[in-house]
């Protein structure tokens, strides 16, 4: 037993057959890839929904926080102590709906995290309205008449935003989706893993037949291709599997920020100078 499984029994909440298991171990394994001494500089940051549980199995430092807000939280924590390995997961509809808007400025800042994503294409906690993923046409208990927006494409978003690793994995390929996160954990900036995974319960379209079906892995691509990356982001018929861009090198978020020119200690180690804060308050009297 690795030290990221919990010492103690605990009763996984997920439905038999539901790819949140898969993604479980491949995180464990990436999680003991980091070495004996990371335990304690990771956290996990999550939001509301299956996927977002993922911590509460784990023998791990986690925010549990709002529906969509698990980016800004990561960010922050990011700031406050840049030494920490951090990890923010959630689903597709946690993190393309409610979170899209800090999905795309997270991008943008190039803020040093892991993001992990469940797309299952559906919301699962919520019991099978659709989400931002799910396919034009899909019929759910919301929507009775099939759903009539176009799939939002976070891969597509994410390169066109300049994200410097973009990748995507199935729950069911578990070598490559270890891989793929030991790689992006790895990274220095923004890395987005988008996991590809069935929900047995409320997706009856995208199962795991369906996604072995509509899937291939990568061989022989240039990650430091762009536009080859843009050309495999816009692909509908077969989505493939793998590193799609890579891009090393590039300053991160915390690089920029002037509490950090001068002085590398974690903010959350500093002192405040007791003399300017009061100097300060009393300027407002």
């Amino acid at each position: 037993m690795s030290a990221y499984e919990p010492v103690d029994g605990i009763d996984i909440s997920w439905c038999p057959g539901c790819g949140n298991f898969p993604i479980r171990k491949s995180i464990i394994s990436m999680l003991v890839s980091l070495g004996s001494d990371a335990q304690p500089r990771v956290v996990f940051i999550t939001g509301i929904g299956q996927a977002a549980k993922m911590p509460h199995f784990l023998h791990v430092n986690f925010f549990n926080g709002l529906h969509g807000r698990a980016l800004a939280v990561a960010a922050a924590v990011k700031m406050a102590n840049p030494s920490l390995v951090v990890i923010a997961e959630g689903g597709d509809g946690d993190m393309y709906g409610e979170g899209g808007n800090h999905y795309i400025h997270t991008i943008r800042r190039n803020i040093d995290i892991t993001h992990i994503v469940h797309n299952n294409m559906i919301y699962g906690l919520t019991k099978g309205q659709a989400s931002p993923t799910s396919q034009s046409g899909m019929i759910t208990r919301v929507q009775p008449h099939g759903v009539i927006s176009r799939p939002f494409n976070p891969l597509a978003v994410a390169l066109s935003l300049g994200a410097t690793f973009v990748a995507r994995t199935f729950s069911g390929d578990m070598p490559l989706t270890e891989s793929v996160l030991k790689e992006a954990v790895n990274h220095r900036g923004y890395a987005l893993v988008d996991v590809l995974h069935p929900c047995v319960s409320f997706n009856k379209i995208n199962t795991s037949s369906w996604f072995k079906e509509h899937t291939y892995s990568l061989t022989g691509h240039d990650t430091s291709d762009r536009n080859g990356a843009w050309r495999l982001a816009m692909e509908e018929e077969r989505l493939a599997l793998g590193i799609y861009y890579r891009e090393e090198g590039v300053p991160v978020f915390s690089d920029h920020l002037a509490c950090y020119q001068s002085d590398r200690t974690p903010l959350f180690e500093r002192r405040p100078d007791e003399e300017k804060l009061k100097a300060l308050i009393r300027s407002f009297v």
